[in-house]
């Protein structure tokens, strides 16, 4: 989620005041309010214990795993079973999770339907003009954009717990979006800074290599520290005025920077990457999309959405698994050829697509990836902000 649903919670005589949310522009001096307390007393999105097991027990398993690389795998390369739960079962299925807010949904694809035509259509045209430029072009562009994305989705889940916590000052929303940035982008420069690395984000040399960079590590390291040290003296001076304390937030910040960090510059492991990337991103993901698919589903309970979600939580990861299976078959038999064993075909020497036909067919298995990071812009701003979606994040009436 690259913008957090942040619903205006304020009551009328905060509105007639001015000001916004969240602490966006335009928000009054920080002052604990009545309702700012309030709003703490409830912080939690789902509730305390799914809150915790989402975000907290997510990146808890990601590190114990990331831990055990040494063995689980063989010199830190991600075995097939490693390739089904994480990569198939985790990192693709989550992608298509967006169906159940978009595509699956007949009523909101009639809503918005130049939005969800448009998007696959211009990503995969510029996809095709990358691809012509250059196969490495079309990947660096695309692991550039995910690397934004999932920064960004960090920074959405804390704009949610500050704007539950009615923290609303400038101060707050630039401190903590200061500080993921640079839990995830002092990573992000080692890794440019220290290549190659025993892992990568999509393909060999998708990330340019900067090793220049490795001169200004010391400072950004250095930075990174203080927003921290700034972070808990904010946080102890709050709890001194009586703020109730945020602690959905506060493990979204603490999980950030130690799966980041474990998974790029602690270890140099396909393995551990691999597991604190991809857990600590997509299961809160989906956690999200289930909540929503529960919620729409009582609005339409006969729609396409509704029937899944009378399933449950199965028929909705059963849904996800189908199509990202389906996904990978593709990818495997027209372009990778590394796993016979799993989609059939021959492991082959040499490409199936001609130079022409991979421009064409690679950015058009790429289209729901990045189909994703652009949607996943849109959908969650505040102004798209519906009932169901509101719920799904605890905010509303339930």
């Amino acid at each position: 989620m690259a913008s957090a649903v942040i619903p205006d919670e304020r009551g009328p005589e905060e509105r007639a005041r001015g000001g916004s949310p969240s602490g966006l522009p335009g928000a009054a001096p920080e002052r604990i309010t009545p309702q700012a307390k309030a709003n703490a007393r409830r912080p939690w999105i789902w509730g305390r214990t799914v809150d915790l097991g989402v975000f907290g027990g997510s990146a808890a398993l990601a590190l114990i795993l990331a831990a055990l690389a040494p063995v689980l795998s063989h010199e830190g390369a991600l075995p097939t079973w490693g390739w089904i739960v994480f990569v198939l079962a985790i990192d693709v299925a989550h992608v298509h999770t967006t169906l159940f807010r978009t595509y699956l949904d007949r009523e909101e694809l009639r809503r918005r339907s130049a939005l969800y035509v448009g998007v696959p259509l211009a990503c995969w045209g510029l996809g095709v003009l990358l691809h012509l430029a250059s196969a490495l072009t079309f990947w660096r562009v695309l692991a550039y954009v995910a690397v934004f994305h999932f920064v960004r989705q960090q920074a959405g889940w804390v704009a949610i717990y500050r704007a539950r916590a009615g923290e609303r000052a400038r101060s707050d929303r630039w401190l903590d979006d200061a500080l993921i940035y640079a839990a995830t982008g002092v990573p992000l420069l080692y890794w440019h800074a220290h290549l190659p690395r025993s892992f990568r984000w999509f393909v060999e040399g998708d990330f340019l290599g900067t090793p220049w960079l490795q001169a200004a590590l010391p400072a950004a390291w250095t930075a990174y520290a203080v927003l921290a040290a700034l972070y808990v003296g904010r946080t102890v001076h709050r709890a001194r005025e009586g703020a109730p304390l945020n602690g959905g937030k506060h493990l979204v910040v603490a999980t950030t920077a130690a799966t980041w960090y474990v998974g790029i510059v602690a270890l140099d492991s396909d393995f551990a990457f691999t597991v604190t990337n991809v857990i600590a991103h997509g299961v809160p993901y989906m956690a999200l999309l289930f909540g929503y698919t529960r919620e729409r589903a009582r609005e339409r309970p006969g729609s396409l959405v509704g029937r899944i979600a009378a399933g449950g939580l199965a028929a909705f990861i059963a849904t996800a698994l189908c199509f990202a299976f389906f996904e990978e078959f593709l990818w495997d038999r027209l372009v990778w050829h590394d796993r016979p064993s799993l989609f059939g075909g021959l492991d082959r020497e040499h490409p199936l697509l001609g130079p022409v036909a991979a421009a064409l067919v690679v950015p058009l298995l790429a289209v729901p990836q990045a189909t994703h990071y652009v949607l996943d812009a849109v959908l969650w701003r505040r102004r798209d902000t519906g009932a169901a979606q509101a719920r799904a994040l605890g905010f509303g009436a339930p």
